[in-house]
């Protein structure tokens, strides 16, 4: 039996990012989604070269034993690609890009995947991710250190150890090959839908029986609904028999690979929606000189297999010294704030983090209970000057806890402000992966419910949305309901359960 894809794709910028840095492909023999990361400047470059690379290959010139070969050369092209562009403009070193793409050969698929966007696949009703996430947290579960429950919500979910990337010269993807089915449908996303949206919710919208086109505008509709803090990229495929309706011809292309990027065809209908609006400002044009930056919430690992890590950290190889000295975080030292370089996880014996500066005058039993816990638990940064920032807006709350017990009164959280980073409900219960989000000062717009496997934020202005994490049962994990905060610019800190 000869089969064909009946196939669509979306892109949406989300509700907090001021660019898509997503791309997307979708065409009759190839579909591939690439979430490109590197700050203002680069994620958008790599994830287009990483689909101008892989698109020729959408065609019928290959058999089904060369396909994962073809795959997998056109995936390192793209990683050369990736690394002559950085040496002709180094002011996108450290951009980067996933890649998962789906190759169809006859009547088997090649799929190649590297980094953490995701492909799925719902046959007879099951939908089963058959893709694996090459995370930090996901190789942390595989060692049995992690359950799968306790990776949602854990800290460094988002650090990646292998994607293409100027910083990591040795990429290998993971290389598969896939039986077709006729009624098997497949699901590639960035994690700006996987880390919003449930399975279980995934699998009932595809499920559902719409057409492609539908089912995609469902989904990312969903993903906005639960905040949608990045950019959110999907593409639905239906193994169909040829002998009915004429297969799809005509490629999709969308995302920053698209030359065209549509605006959102749906006026704002949700909270976070609205938020995102009161919020949104155009993008400033970029300084002459732009700094290196790094993609809020995603960081590169040196690292190049789980199996060495340990052994890589232990025997202190210059690619892991290279990157610990580029990571730091905000945590307790003596019973004071201080400024930490490394990881807030430990690997057994190994320490992978070191004390850089001690804030004295910010006890950490000074402090909220809630930002005693983070910083208990340790709060991302994606700098030292951004760590520095951190401190200082714990500083600034210690100053008016105290203000407020001279006064001789506890106060309420309406009525003490500061300048900090106003936390929200979600980054109560996700744990500090949010953290990120306190590297750039100024208030920030709702990050994901539990359940998600990025949070990140961008600059906005002074009013600041609050999300209230949605019920555990609820369809799309991370919606909730959103309220804007106070026009000030500052946030409220509540002083109650101090010591």
């Amino acid at each position: 039996m000869a089969i064909a894809l009946r196939y669509a794709a979306r892109s949406d910028i989300g509700l907090v990012r001021s660019s898509n840095q997503d791309s997307g492909y979708a065409g009759p023999h190839l579909l591939v989604v690439a979430d490109g990361m590197g700050g203002h400047v680069g994620g958008d470059v790599a994830s287009s070269l990483a689909i101008g690379e892989l698109a020729p290959l959408d065609g019928e010139s290959h058999g089904s034993d060369d396909a994962l070969g073809h795959l997998s050369k056109a995936v390192h092209a793209a990683h050369q690609q990736l690394l002559d562009r950085v040496a002709q403009e180094p002011e996108l070193t450290g951009m980067g890009t996933t890649v998962t793409a789906l190759l169809r050969s006859g009547n088997r698929f090649a799929l190649a995947h590297i980094g953490d966007s995701r492909a799925y696949l719902l046959r007879d009703d099951a939908l089963v991710q058959i893709t694996r996430d090459h995370t930090f947290v996901q190789t942390l579960v595989d060692e049995g250190r992690l359950t799968p429950e306790e990776a949602e919500q854990h800290p460094q979910r988002s650090v990646l150890m292998r994607v293409l990337s100027d910083i990591v010269e040795d990429v290998e993807p993971d290389l598969s090959m896939r039986e077709a089915k006729v009624g098997d449908r497949y699901l590639l996303c960035s994690d700006g839908l996987s880390g919003v949206v449930s399975l279980d919710t995934l699998r009932a919208t595809l499920a559902a029986g719409a057409d492609p086109g539908s089912t995609c505008e469902t989904l990312v509709q969903l993903a906005l609904r639960g905040g949608a803090p990045d950019n959110v990229t999907c593409i639905v495929a239906d193994v169909v028999d040829t002998s009915g309706t004429p297969p799809e011809t005509v490629p999709a292309v969308v995302g920053s690979a698209s030359a065209q990027q549509p605006a959102r065809s749906s006026p704002a209908t949700t909270p976070a929606e609205r938020a995102a609006e009161l919020t949104a400002v155009p993008p400033a044009p970029p300084p002459a000189e732009p700094p290196r930056r790094r993609r809020p919430g995603r960081v590169v690992w040196m690292a190049a297999a789980s199996a060495g890590l340990l052994a890589v950290l232990a025997g202190g190889g210059y690619g892991a010294y290279r990157w610990s000295q580029v990571q730091f975080f905000v945590g307790a030292s003596a019973g004071s704030v201080a400024i930490y370089r490394g990881l807030p996880q430990d690997l057994g014996p190994i320490r992978l983090s070191t004390v850089d500066q001690v804030a004295a005058d910010v006890p950490v039993d000074e402090l909220p209970s809630y930002s005693r816990q983070r910083v208990k638990r340790g709060i991302v940064a994606d700098d030292k000057g951004a760590a520095s920032q951190i401190v200082e807006s714990l500083r600034d709350q210690v100053r008016a806890c105290r203000a407020a017990a001279l006064a001789g009164a506890t106060p309420s959280p309406s009525t003490v402000a500061t300048t900090a980073t106003a936390p929200t409900g979600t980054q109560a219960t996700a744990g500090e992966s949010e953290s990120r989000e306190a590297s750039s000062s100024g208030p920030r717009p709702p990050t994901t419910a539990p359940g998600s496997a990025v949070g990140t934020v961008t600059k906005v202005p002074t009013i600041t949305p609050t999300t209230t994490p949605a019920p555990s049962g609820s369809p799309a994990a991370g919606a909730g309901t959103t309220a804007p905060s106070s026009q000030t610019g500052v946030a409220a800190v509540d002083c109650e359960g101090l010591g």
